[in-house]
């Protein structure tokens, strides 16, 4: 299988960079800027994607790499930070600018180049810099420049160095993805040969092949990538699966339910559910702060899930709906640690399994999703909003009661039903309600109120890297209004947020 190296120098689109590749058919993996030479030179990668990143490279504690990786004969791609780090790294000199170009910046192709081959002589791609590449190396052309920039892009064919000030990644590059195609197939060669059917094929033996007739146990949320993960396992080893699911009270409106009539009947498994969300509001009673809730949300997961374990499936091998940026985002190697994924758990020490079985662990969400929908997934249990871990915990601000995860839910379901009668869901990203703690004044039957805020949170994105409001008509916002004052009780008044991401988060905790 051909692969593609993007090495990682902190950028925050790396991630992008990788699924970009991977959307043009050809494989991508990324490894920190800390991994071996050697270990890169085993590779058998097609070509190197060096990425952004935050830092100066004349700064000493900004992440640099050996140059001997650009003797390896293999076609390599720098990218803002990854551009400078090339230039600095054969004698170039990087300089901090006067002026920083931020956004959409007209970039003038100045050569005949194979990176530019199909796009136009003035295009708008995008910038995101304060250093930039003042003295190229020795050997090297400049290839693009801006109004600001004397080298938006540098390379030297002979050696297949490639380097870009902006980024191609990202859409509001208008033809990024043209030059990452020059890169892949007119450069490094590559044929676009990876395939959703080849992964299932090929995971599907797999996981006969590790398993074997042992069992195998899965956390099922009901999340995309557990029910992608047990739908593969399912596939593969049909009732030696079973699927504990752990309902703790925090997830939508009638969504246990669902969840367990989804998977009783969809594959052949073994599904167990655990009803326990006393158990959960017991030990939030009185918590307010996020993080407090978040860990004790997913300490007693963690406990009430391996207490059953212990009991009843304790042999053979365990299963995770791990997936790409999990593994990344959670602190492997050297990247900085987001957040501690509820997909990535550690075992406790008392439990015996033979392995621990991540059939997704190198796919994205978009590719987990194709392949539930191969798989025969139903498309609106493929095609879920993200969700977050510790649930509605996080979308009630302060204390999480029953009753108060009670208003959410029902105000929850009402957007919802709303939104998809309208016909708009497919105009959103995400959407969803929050109970934010804030008690106003209001007048019910000619009586005053002292009752809950609710607010509506909808997002469009390409990428949740970057998320604007959504312009939901306002006589939708209206009828979602009126129902959810008329139809939830404890609730008097309902607002609507629009803030973007960055500087907000899509979600609130």
């Amino acid at each position: 299988m051909e692969k593609i190296l993007v090495l990682d120098f902190g950028g925050q689109y790396n991630q992008l960079i990788a699924r970009r590749v991977r959307d043009l058919k050809v494989y991508a993996e990324i490894l920190p800027y800390t991994t071996p030479l050697e270990e890169i030179a085993r590779g058998a990668y097609q070509g190197i994607i060096f990425t952004g990143g935050p830092n100066s490279v004349y700064d000493p504690e900004s992440p640099h790499y050996p140059a001997e990786i650009l003797d390896l004969g293999i076609p390599v791609l720098g990218i803002c930070y990854g551009a400078q780090l090339m230039a600095y790294m054969l004698g170039g000199t990087i300089e901090h600018a006067d002026m920083r170009e931020y956004g959409r910046t007209e970039v003038a192709v100045q050569r005949k180049s194979r990176l530019f081959a199909k796009i136009p002589k003035k295009s708008m791609f995008w910038m995101s810099h304060t250093d930039y590449i003042s003295r190229i190396p020795e050997g090297f052309a400049v290839s693009a420049l801006t109004k600001d920039c004397p080298c938006a892009a540098m390379e030297l064919p002979e050696k297949q160095l490639y380097a870009v000030q902006f980024h191609p990644e990202v859409t509001h590059s208008e033809y990024g993805k043209q030059l990452l195609e020059n890169f892949l197939f007119g450069i490094c060669k590559c044929s676009g040969d990876w395939m959703m059917e080849d992964f299932i094929e090929t995971t599907v033996a797999d996981l006969r092949r590790q398993i074997g007739d042992s069992g195998v146990v899965l956390g099922l949320s009901g999340g995309v990538d557990s029910s992608v993960a047990a739908a593969l396992l399912s596939r593969a080893v049909g009732k030696q699966l079973t699927c504990v699911f752990v309902d703790h009270g925090l997830m939508r409106k009638n969504e246990g339910d669902l969840v367990e009539e989804a998977f009783r009947d969809l594959f052949p498994m073994n599904f167990v559910r655990i009803n326990c969300a006393d158990q959960f509001f017991d030990h939030l009673k009185g918590v307010s702060d996020p993080e407090e809730k978040r860990h004790i949300i997913g300490t007693q997961f963690y406990e009430v899930f391996w207490n059953e374990i212990r009991e009843r499936y304790s042999e053979g091998f365990f299963a995770q709906g791990t997936i790409y940026p999990d593994r990344i985002e959670s602190g492997k190697g050297d990247a900085a640690k987001i957040k501690t994924h509820h997909n990535q758990v550690g075992l406790p020490s008392d439990v015996n399994f033979k392995g621990v079985v991540e059939p997704l662990k190198d796919l994205f969400k978009d590719e987990v999703r194709r392949v539930g929908e191969k798989l025969g997934l139903p498309h609106d249990l493929v095609w879920r909003q993200p969700f977050p871990g510790p649930g509605l915990g996080v979308r009630v601000i302060g204390e999480v009661t029953a009753d108060r995860v009670r208003i959410l839910q029902e105000a929850d379901a009402v957007l919802r039903d709303e939104i998809h009668q309208s016909g708009y869901a497919s105009e959103l990203s995400q959407f969803f309600a929050v109970l934010p703690g804030v008690r106003t004044v209001g007048v019910m039957g000619d009586a005053r109120t002292y009752s809950e805020l609710v607010a509506i949170r909808a997002v469009t994105t390409d990428d949740f890297m970057t998320a604007d409001w959504a312009k939901i008509p306002y006589e939708i916002l209206g009828k979602v209004s009126s129902r959810i004052i008329n139809e939830v009780e404890g609730v008097n008044r309902v607002v609507y947020d629009i803030s973007q991401k960055p500087p907000s988060t899509v979600e609130w905790e």
